[in-house]
């Protein structure tokens, strides 16, 4: 008899096809996948969730499999067993996780269990399309549900970290709810996941009709229909004193204010089609603003003032004023491409970094919309840290956490300055930057191509410790897009990947060229981009990748690291910062094979092939100390063949 298998479409499937490897099915790493995904359905079914591991290193394989707490046992089995076939049929990766509604499994080559890492993301479901008519009060309504049903499954043992509930939000609407956790992570561990989660939940949902966050260890979700079969208890959420009044209010506020537009209106009609042709030219920065509203979860009132939230807080101009010493020469740090960036006190001596953006430049509120849209959603230990932002009338401020050691570049390149770093130190900061970048690439809700990645965008904190700043330029990648295409060059002459700078084309591997150039620089203490011109007769990817070949590489090396620091770790990372900087982008190891080859010598690496050619802005040999600017488009260059 001939039969076809059918399986249920996944949520949402993440397939690591790294330099992790893949494996063959038939090799003892292969064999041990299929009996963990074939064990797993069977001894997860009766208690809703279970963990196995397989084999001994480097063959061990380690799995884990949750059903959504309401199912039942019979259709927990069916549904492991389907998402166990369905990675056995599409992915041959070394680790994968798949998610349907009421399962989830996920297998790996490192051990998984107990492991408090957090990487959520939004399945795209048809029912989640359409928004609500009251967005706010609807999702006051959601994250009140949604942080009484974490705090029971987090802290309630006897829930097994899963529960349901519903809250009335109208006379014919119910929002329905369920959080879960898997059952190896802590309690505290449980809760941090699920208030991730409900931070993602409300930047991707918070004005639609249902929302869904799945990650390796938490999921979240509301409808508008009873989507689990399970009682659930009602929650009532507390009402406004004045609420029932709201329509009276509405028409009183809203009739005078709609005659007062009427006039108002008219009355500037004229002057603007008098300043119609600089209007065509120059977007209106409140329109950009509105434009980027929704995404990040900002609220502005009918005039386009900003109103702060606990996400992201605003600050008024006087306060930023007063904080700086109203943008005084003492207290600016730095000048960028868009902007300049001053050192500022609060009221309560925390000090902070102000990014004030050119008042009229289009590229600035493009800049001002990227930093504000992305780095507000984004938390990690390597990435620097928005803390607000400020629009009043022309001004555009971003606020940072300040960084007291500056940034990378001073160090690298200043003669004093790199005195002070021992090789501890630069690999600890080459691993910060690796992180930082794994995490935009691969680990956060967005996936993330900075595009002018740099040592004076790299900063560091009291600790040393480093951390990626300055998003202006970042582009968003949906989960299958593997590249993009732009007509206008952004970045910085020396770190540009050839492929984006002769034709545009971007990638996650445009960062990984960068992040190369970086550590080919950490490690002999010179300037890629002032290079060409001063020593050698060619750019300094190309002299790294000769003595290399020759056998030579430890000459490549800043004097100061070889007296003080062990060879081999040095020429690994040399190693891998070639690798980086190869020609062709497939060739060039991702940023999560690249965190793994830093933290584990066992890793075998590839030969790495010549570096074809690096774009370099010639500058006079006097000059090649000078602080790297970022570009609008690409003019002056010179191309080295091989």
């Amino acid at each position: 008899m001939l039969f076809a298998l059918v399986l249920a479409d996944p949520l949402f499937t993440t397939c690591s096809t790294t330099e992790y490897g893949n494996y063959d099915l038939k090799s003892p790493f292969g064999k041990n996948v299929k009996i963990v995904l074939e064990t797993l359905p069977s001894i997860t079914s009766s208690t809703g969730y279970n963990s196995t591991a397989i084999g001994e290193f480097p063959d061990k394989v380690t799995g884990k499999a949750l059903c959504r707490g309401d199912v039942t046992s019979s259709a927990c089995q069916t549904c492991l067993r389907d998402a166990s076939q369905k990675l056995l049929k599409d992915c041959e990766s070394k680790e994968a996780i798949i998610w349907y509604e009421r399962c989830q499994i996920h297998y790996s080559f490192q051990n998984i269990i107990s492991l408090d890492v957090y990487a959520g993301k939004y399945p795209d479901m048809e029912s989640h399309n359409k928004s609500v008519s009251d967005p706010v009060h609807f999702y006051d309504n959601v994250r009140f549900l949604m942080d009484n049903l974490s705090n029971e499954a987090a802290l309630n043992r006897s829930k097994l970290m899963f529960e349901t509930g519903e809250i009335k939000f109208s006379r014919n609407e119910t929002i329905y709810g369920h959080v879960q956790c898997t059952r190896d992570i802590r309690e505290d561990e449980c809760q941090k996941c699920l208030s991730s989660a409900l931070i993602d939940l409300k930047g991707c949902c918070s004005s639609k009709q249902g929302g869904i966050i799945v990650s390796r260890n938490c999921n979240v979700r509301f409808e508008l229909y009873k989507y689990y079969n399970t009682s659930s208890h009602l929650i009532t959420f507390p009402t406004p004193k004045g609420r029932s009044n709201w329509k009276m209010v509405a028409i009183i506020v809203f009739i005078p204010t709609m005659v007062l537009t009427i006039v108002i209106g008219s009355s500037i009609f004229c002057l603007r089609r008098k300043r119609r042709r600089q209007r065509d030219m120059e977007r209106s920065h409140l329109t950009l603003l509105k434009e980027s509203a929704s995404p990040i979860g900002f609220t502005t009132t009918e005039e386009g003032q900003l109103v702060s939230s606990e996400d992201l807080p605003f600050m008024d101009l006087n306060t930023i004023r007063a904080a700086t010493d109203n943008f005084s020469d003492p207290n600016k740090l730095g000048q960028g491409g868009f902007g300049t960036v001053y050192k500022g006190m609060l009221t309560n001596v925390k000090e902070i970094a102000v990014k004030r953006l050119s008042i009229k430049s289009w590229q600035g509120l493009e800049e001002f919309k990227n930093e504000f849209m992305l780095i507000e959603k984004l938390q990690h230990r390597n990435l620097v840290r928005l803390l607000g932002c400020g629009m009043e009338g022309e001004e555009k401020l971003l606020i940072y956490e300040f960084m007291p050691n500056k940034s990378l570049d001073i160090f690298i390149f200043d003669a004093e300055r790199r005195a002070q770093l021992d090789w501890e130190t630069c690999y600890n900061i080459i691993g910060g930057i690796a992180r930082g970048l794994l995490y935009l690439h691969e680990d956060s809700r967005l996936r993330i191509i900075h595009r002018d990645l740099k040592p004076s965008n790299v900063l560091l904190d009291h600790e040393m410790v480093a951390k990626i700043s300055d998003f202006g330029m970042a582009r968003i990648f949906s989960e299958n897009q593997n590249k993009a295409n732009t007509r206008r060059v952004v970045g910085t002459f020396g770190y540009m990947a050839p492929e984006y700078a002769m034709e545009g084309i971007f990638s996650v591997k445009s960062d990984v060229f960068s992040f190369g150039v970086i550590l080919l620089e950490i490690i002999s203490g010179k300037r890629s981009s002032g290079f060409y011109l001063t020593e050698h007769g060619q750019t300094l990817l190309a002299y790294a990748w000769r003595l290399w070949i020759e056998g030579k590489a430890m000459e490549f090396v800043d004097p100061l690291l070889v007296e003080r620091s062990p060879a081999e770790g040095i020429l690994r990372c040399m190693h891998i910062g070639l690798l980086c900087v190869q020609k062709d982008p497939a060739d060039r190891p991702t940023m999560s094979f690249v965190d793994l080859a830093l933290a584990s010598d066992p890793i075998a690496l590839p030969q790495p092939q010549q570096p074809a050619f690096s774009l370099v802005k010639i500058v006079p040999a006097d000059k090649s100390s000078s602080t790297d600017r970022s570009v609008n488009q690409m003019t002056v260059s010179s191309f080295l063949p091989r």
